[in-house]
């Protein structure tokens, strides 16, 4: 499952996918991401509980790799977007609950990448920036997923003056779930992994998928949705042995 610029590894109950092009400041180049939406769609068919994602080098990611887009007619830009489109809807289809350990800077398409993971927790050395706003090729796709972690004014503030907001100010805004010294980075993001995966693995991944298709409905349609969802899910043995074990104050029982 591993390559040389996607590392998959196994940590008990989670899965880590690592983006190890250090060289190129975890770059995504057209064939990174193609490497990342496998490691992804590989690891969401196996029993993993969780996934985390990380880089290695000084930075988690710089974003598009402009090495690809530097001369590239419209239609290789285009292909290069709906790739980075793939892996974004890629994460936040698998079942796993997928969770974002950054220690340096995330910046454009990798901080696109913090905005689409479900839980993100930053270190004290994490910044996050459009760059796009004061260079020539604003941060259009980016801004989609940061856009709807952070709220207009701060997204526009973000995306216009394209400056790096500290780990604290992303997490003030949003952005990211904690906010930690770089030597409890590990130990913070798998402990709110841990608590994030908790109960039916069956019973998350429905919930996974159906918040994101509330999200932005309006809240009208968002209830009659979720009312449907969480009705039919009302029908199955996890939902059914929670109910059970609750009265009769035990512990649950998931099924297999």
């Amino acid at each position: 499952m591993s390559s040389d610029e996607v590392l998959v590894e196994t940590d008990g109950p989670f899965a880590v996918i690592t983006m190890n092009r250090p060289g190129r400041r975890n770059a995504l180049s057209l064939s990174h991401m193609r490497s990342l939406t496998e490691a992804f769609r590989q690891v969401g068919e196996t029993d993993a509980t969780g996934i985390i994602l990380a880089g290695n080098g000084p930075v988690f990611s710089a974003g598009h790799d402009f090495a690809d887009m530097a001369g590239a007619d419209l239609a290789a830009a285009r292909g290069l977007l709906l790739t980075c489109r793939e892996l974004m809807e890629t994460i936040q289809s698998v079942p796993q609950v997928v969770i974002a350990r950054v220690h340096g800077l995330a910046t454009a398409a990798g901080c696109q990448l913090v905005a689409t993971c479900d839980l993100a927790v930053a270190a004290w050395s994490a910044g996050f920036a459009a760059p796009g706003g004061k260079g020539g090729w604003f941060c259009h796709t980016p801004m989609v997923p940061v856009a709807r972690n952070v709220g207009r004014k701060r997204a526009m503030e973000l995306a216009l003056t394209g400056d790096v907001i500290d780990a604290a100010t992303a997490l003030e805004w949003g952005l990211v779930n904690r906010s930690v010294p770089n030597e409890e980075l590990e130990k913070a993001t798998r402990e709110l992994l841990e608590r994030a995966t908790r109960g039916s693995r069956r019973s998350k991944a429905l919930g996974k998928q159906a918040m994101y298709a509330q999200l932005d409905r309006p809240e009208n349609d968002a209830y009659t949705y979720a009312i449907e969802v969480m009705a039919a899910a009302s029908q199955t043995p996890e939902a059914q042995e929670g109910m059970r074990a609750f009265l009769d104050k035990r512990a649950p029982e998931w099924p297999a």
